[in-house]
């Protein structure tokens, strides 16, 4: 039987995150509400010339930035990412000095025959920006937009930015289990 493959993508959903630790990561948590993410390579190529052409050319892969818009960031991920902290009376407390943590960027694009899960390995994010704005004929919820960074992590003995995996029948407990904690690349052959 012949493995189906996409043709399209479409939809951003199952937005989870998973603080870094010294050891790896924490359980990824769900941020529900998710709008859209979007990233932009970061990195040079540079042309080396020879023989009156291009003989040899360079690409850096310097991970990516990008925006990731969400109906409403909870106060427990502000919390975890930004430092911030909670008052005895649950009023959310931003630290100025506080420093953004690291965290894998755990999520799902739909496609027209499977489902794409991803994660980015060494995101920070910028806090995001505050608007509100009133009422008015028509009601249209705002978003939280938090600008994001992703850089590359060392795993398994390579620099590694993202991991795309696509449900099939050989990797089918890493898909059940992939918001359990944060998958890592296997490079070890297949038995």
């Amino acid at each position: 039987m012949a493995d189906t493959k996409n043709k399209v993508r479409f939809g951003l959903s199952n937005v989870h995150i998973a603080l870094a630790t010294d050891e790896g990561y924490e359980a990824p948590v769900a941020i529900p509400g998710a709008v859209s993410l979007s990233c932009d390579p970061e990195g040079d190529s540079e042309k080396f010339y020879a023989d009156n052409g291009a003989y040899y050319t360079i690409s850096t892969n310097a991970g990516y930035t990008g925006e990731l818009e969400m109906a409403l960031i909870p106060d427990e991920v502000k919390i975890a990412i930004f430092g911030w902290k909670a008052d005895k009376n649950g009023a959310l407390v931003e630290v100025a000095d506080a420093v953004p943590k690291p965290f894998a960027l755990l999520y799902q694009v739909n496609g027209d025959a499977k489902n794409r899960h991803n994660v980015f390995y060494n995101v920070t994010a910028e806090r995001p920006s505050d608007e509100a704005s009133t009422t008015e004929d028509s009601a249209s919820p705002s978003t939280e937009k938090l600008s994001v960074t992703m850089i590359p992590a060392e795993i398994g003995g390579e620099k590694v930015t993202k991991l795309s995996i696509e449900p099939s029948e050989a990797n089918a407990s890493v898909i059940a289990s992939f918001y359990d904690e944060v998958y890592e690349p296997d490079y070890t052959s297949a038995a």
